[in-house]
């Protein structure tokens, strides 16, 4: 039998529960029910049940969850129980903000390397990081053991990019530009196009209006 398939925003509420049950953790808060999650995090308890129920039996009748058990085992469902190198293209000013972002190191990830293709940013250094040129991907995937990279170029050299990332065995992308990339079967992406959440955000509160 094959496994569920598990939806795109069960994971992201996974990833919401981790944070709280850290949170809870680091409190020395033993013990929480699915509708202290839920109060929490603003939703359904029988949401929390269904997401945390596709990947096992957790809970205690009477009890609810053991924080310290449950926290371990979302980050372990998160793959967040190892270190993830991460490189990222694109020097510009959204590269700088994201080498910046220190909930990176809170959660697994590190910047391990950045590219760039204009010679002016090469040698240069974010935070401590250098940039480097593209020709060095290869030899930083391979000797880092990276799987994940990041694009935060300009729409034009997107897909230029992930070609190379993917020509160089990466098997996640990140993609902070507007542009649905063409991937071969086994790479997974993400957009996160920051003009779609404004509009999303935009629909909303125009809807107030009527």
């Amino acid at each position: 039998m094959k496994a569920p398939r598990i939806p795109e925003a069960t994971v992201a509420r996974l990833s919401l529960y981790s944070r709280f049950l850290e949170n809870l953790n680091q409190k020395g808060i033993g013990s929480v029910s699915s509708g202290e999650i839920a109060e929490g995090l603003s939703i359904n308890p029988a949401q929390v049940r269904k997401d945390l129920a596709y990947f096992g039996d957790f809970g205690t009748r009477g009890v609810g969850y053991i924080v310290k058990d449950l926290l371990s085992r979302t980050l372990d469902i998160l793959g967040l129980d190892q270190k993830w190198p991460l490189i990222l293209v694109g020097a510009g000013a959204l590269g700088y903000a994201i080498c910046g972002y220190q909930g990176f190191n809170k959660r697994g990830f590190s910047i391990a390397a950045v590219f760039d293709n204009n010679p002016v940013k090469i040698g240069k250094r974010i935070g401590r990081v250098e940039i480097l040129p593209m020709d060095k991907m290869p030899e930083i995937i391979k000797s880092r053991h990276v799987r994940i990279g990041i694009i935060a170029v300009s729409a034009d050299a997107a897909q230029e990019v992930v070609d190379q990332m993917v020509e160089n065995g990466l098997e996640g992308v990140l993609n902070f530009t507007p542009v649905n990339l063409v991937i071969p079967d086994g790479v997974e992406v993400i957009n996160n196009d920051l003009s779609v959440g404004l509009e999303s955000l935009t629909f909303k509160l125009s809807q107030k209006e009527f």
